[in-house]
């Protein structure tokens, strides 16, 4: 094996590794702020949407969470039997499935008021390095 080929396979030298263990890290800070309005993280960032939207498509959903209708469907129902959210079949397009806050998924905005600061509270980044970070990231995931 060439000198290179081994230096490649080195942690140090893997972008996958930091951004893994970044992705866990944070998503484990999140946890008793979204443990207090009982929310998992996939489920926070859907009401994020929700809360922008107030309806979309869950094919539209998936684009924007990065999720495939097989993480998707468990999630919207669990959401749907808390009283979040419903779930109706398009009438332009029967194939097409509509999902749709409830008054109860937008009451819990209150609650979730704050958690991003709490989260920025616990970094080191300031604003600027944080969007520059976003930037970066968004960029990587085209």
């Amino acid at each position: 094996m060439s000198q290179q080929g081994k230096s490649t396979l080195k942690l140090e030298n893997q972008i996958c590794f930091p951004l893994y263990a970044c992705s866990r890290d944070v998503i484990k800070r999140y946890k008793p702020y979204l443990d207090e309005i009982d929310l998992t993280y996939t489920q926070y960032i859907t009401m994020i949407v929700m809360w922008e939207e107030k309806s979309v498509t869950v094919k539209e959903l998936g684009k924007r969470l990065y999720l495939d209708s097989g993480t998707l469907t468990p999630l919207l129902k669990k959401m749907e039997a808390k009283g979040l959210l419903t779930r109706k079949r398009s009438f332009e397009d029967e194939r097409s499935l509509i999902v749709t806050i409830t008054e109860e998924g937008e009451r819990l905005m209150e609650k979730a008021d704050g958690i991003p600061e709490k989260i920025q509270a616990c970094s080191e980044l300031n604003t600027e390095e944080a969007a520059v970070l976003r930037a970066l990231l968004l960029k990587l995931l085209k």
